[in-house]
């Protein structure tokens, strides 16, 4: 039996991959963790919850449950912080005040056995100091973003099931022009991590009644500047899913898969077929992507579709049925030489505006609304529609009739029993709701900031809306959100809260546990005082929170290993502490911002300790299964 059992199908697919599942156990609940109300507990990521594991001869075990810290963002384990960054040349990034670079956000982990050594890879999202301007760090010259990266730490298991950090490295992204904003992401099915590019869209068009010029944002120039040391960085060269392979001596290789298109990715997750890949794609009018690949775990050529809601109901979070519009078919191969070639936006789409050309549409302009709350008037160039597809591939999805109202499509896990996916829609607002004068209005639902995670049925033998057949047994049809699942907005309560503290608010992170039969939901929430990470059993219907994060904290990382060596594990990191919420009123605050540095310290320039940290860890206390 491997020492770490990554499941993410039926019991009859990991059983083919070569580990088991635990015949005696029938079920697996938790209790639940309390929302904190005191200071200490709120600045402290915790758990007091209890897994009640039942067996088939009807007998039951009680697991009490902690949260483990393996390490911090800031910690040496090696020669350098954990979340140093580094430049192309691979020397230390530094700001405006001559200080190293070392982020705070650490979003996805993949723990990996590879050849029965334990590695695990980390993704860090932003430098969330230094876009927020504390201790003076966005100085004149400086950056809103930084060039970003992923480490790999070597991982080592006590007899207890205590998982231990023994070094942490950063992986070099020079070989792929580097790493911009990597947001969620986790293993695949053949044990590689699979991450994101997200606010990628450096290339944007002025929205109707503006002038249309293309813009560069910030983000190009800190790339050029700060990362390729004055070569100009192409934007066209990140907003994309990179594939990190571990080799057993901790080497790493770095694909960018260019083939699965260019948006502001949050994650793809694999289904069981190791061919169809679904996107949560982050951001204001966003849309739902689908990638099938030629071949079995190879996603370096396929298929990119995007799907059309046809609403069904508008109560609530609303309820669909969906169809897929074919975007393209190309190789890794095919999309980079395009880039290469020098491709700009202007050689892909002719823009205009109304009150340039009043009769647009018939001279074969459509409008889109993809990306952000305006309309663009687009006509697309002769012999374009590859360059489309996977460079500018919302803008298409929208240009050829895709849904692209969704807002803030944030992560995606799969049931391979029940063959529902999951989609996690951190707030439905902006174009989820009734749009005056839009591009396009196909979803019409309640407004709902505290956001849903919804359900999406899996199906064979579907055709795209030409009529060809869609080569996957793994296409969505049918999307609804299920009532425990959806937020509940509510008047601001004493701590700060705009949402229900006893429902999911903003889900984010998704992970499915076959074994378990649970869903693992992490918040990112502008509307909990306190994120946590829940566990919606899939068949009962139970939801329990199980951790609570740091007040202002963001729960990532989320990764259920259901065996390792005799022991199951809930990854879970965190990020952006003390980030409070504008509703907090201001004496929580300052006494939250007191216990905090009372508990953990501050810097030498009086920053809270708690503000710098984040920490990269591990629900501990679950059997294998």
């Amino acid at each position: 039996m491997n020492r770490i059992s990554l499941l993410c199908s039926t019991a009859a697919f990991a059983l083919s991959a070569g580990f088991a599942l635990a015949a005696d156990v029938t079920s697996v609940e938790f209790t639940d963790t309390p929302a904190p109300t005191d200071a200490a507990e709120m600045v402290t990521t915790h758990s007091k919850s209890v897994a009640k594991v039942t067996y088939s001869d009807g007998t039951t075990k009680e697991f009490p449950l902690s949260y483990v810290s393996m390490f911090k963002n800031t910690d040496k384990l090696g020669d350098n912080a954990a979340a140093q960054i580094f430049n192309a040349k691979g020397e230390p990034v530094k700001d405006v005040n001559g200080d190293l670079v070392i982020a705070e956000t650490p979003d996805a982990n993949s723990l990996l056995d590879i050849e029965g050594h334990l590695y695990m890879v980390t993704q860090y999202e932003y430098d969330w100091l230094l876009a927020n301007g504390v201790e003076s760090r966005r100085a004149e010259g400086g950056y809103s973003r930084m060039p970003m990266s992923m480490s790999l730490a070597a991982v080592e298991q006590g007899p207890d099931g205590a998982l231990k950090a023994t070094s942490v490295k950063a992986i070099d992204f020079s070989g792929v022009n580097g790493l911009w904003i990597p947001c969620a992401g986790g293993p695949t099915p053949w044990n590689t991590h699979l991450g994101s590019e997200e606010d990628y869209d450096l290339y944007f068009q002025a929205v109707s009644g503006e002038k249309n010029l293309k813009k560069t944002t910030e983000g190009v120039r800190a790339m050029t500047e700060v990362y390729l040391g004055g070569t100009a960085a192409n934007p066209y060269n990140y907003g994309f899913i990179p594939e990190v392979t571990v080799k057993a001596d901790g080497s790493t290789s770095v694909a960018k898969h260019y083939s699965m298109g260019r948006a502001t990715w949050e994650l793809a997750r694999v289904m069981p077929d190791n061919r169809t890949a679904y996107f949560g794609d982050d951001g204001n009018h966003v849309a739902m992507f689908m990638y099938v690949a030629d071949a079995e775990k190879d996603l370096s050529s396929g298929t990119l579709y995007a799907a059309r809601w046809n609403q069904t109901s508008g109560e609530g979070a609303g309820a669909a049925t969906l169809d897929w519009v074919k975007l393209g078919h190309a190789t890794d191969a095919e999309v980079r030489a395009i880039i290469d070639s020098g491709v700009t936006f202007d050689d892909i789409f002719e823009s205009t505006t109304a009150e340039a050309t009043p009769d647009w549409a018939a001279q074969g302009y459509k409008m889109v609304r993809a990306g952000h709350s305006g309309d663009e008037i687009l006509r697309l160039k002769p012999g374009m529609e590859q360059a489309a597809a996977f460079l500018e591939s919302r803008r298409y999805a929208g240009y050829l009739g895709a849904t692209t109202e969704f807002n803030k499509m944030e992560g995606v896990a799969a049931d391979p029993v029940k063959k529902n996916l999951y989609m996690a829609m951190s707030y439905n607002e902006k174009g989820m709701q009734a749009e005056e004068g839009a591009a396009q209005d196909h979803i019409q639902t309640a407004k709902i900031t505290a956001g849903a995670t919804y359900e999406i049925a899996l199906e064979g033998g579907r055709k795209d809306t030409e009529g060809n057949a869609i080569a996957s047994d793994w296409v969505g049809v049918k999307m609804a959100a299920p009532a425990a699942l959806v937020g509940e907005d509510i008047a601001v309560d004493a701590l700060g809260n705009t949402a229900n503290p006893e429902k999911i608010a903003n889900p984010d992170n998704l992970f499915f546990s076959p074994a378990m039969r649970t869903l693992f939901i992490g918040e990112d929430s502008g509307t909990h005082v306190n994120n946590f990470v829940w566990a919606y059993n899939v068949d009962t219907g139970k939801l329990s929170r199980i951790i609570s994060q740091g007040s202002g904290a963001e729960a990532t990382g989320l990764q259920v290993v259901d065996n390792l060596g005799g022991h199951a594990y809930v990854m879970a990191n965190n990020q952006h502490q003390g980030d409070w919420l504008d509703s907090m009123p201001a004496e929580v605050i300052a006494k939250l911002e007191a216990k905090a540095v009372e508990l953990y310290g501050a810097n030498e320039k009086g920053t809270p300790n708690y503000k710098l940290d984040a920490h990269v860890g591990y629900l501990a206390g679950l059997p294998g299964l």
